[in-house]
């Protein structure tokens, strides 16, 4: 199940993905370079855990929970251009262990989200 941010990152409470939606990859436009963390570093929610250049602009991508990043997308690395609208689900930046499920309970889902930004 994803639940999502006011900021537009979302996370799959059942593998431990996150990545941000397709709304806001659209709104960031042509992606050219996408920074990751390193894999064993510990997070907090909240935390900056990426972050994506695009053509328009330069974009920090925040842990929608707390948690230990166990993967990171490597494909992102050499191909930022990957992290697009139509690939969006398969666009995630880390995989985390999650430290505390609760903390995604103030999180929308999908629906919600949607309602939000229209």
């Amino acid at each position: 199940m994803k639940k999502y941010t006011e900021t537009h990152e979302w996370i799959d409470l059942e593998n431990g993905h996150i990545g941000i939606s397709s709304y806001a990859i659209a709104q960031l436009g042509d992606v050219v370079f996408v920074d990751l963390p390193e894999v064993g570093k510990e997070i907090n929610k909240g935390d900056e855990i990426a972050v994506v250049e695009s053509v328009k602009a330069a974009s920090e991508i925040y842990a929608p929970v707390s948690g230990i990043i166990v993967e990171v997308n490597e494909t992102l690395k050499s191909a930022p251009a990957k992290l697009n609208p139509t690939n969006w689900e398969s666009a995630w930046f880390v995989k985390i262990e999650i430290k505390d499920k609760s903390e995604a309970d103030g999180l929308k889902n999908h629906e919600e989200y949607e309602a939000m930004v229209g």
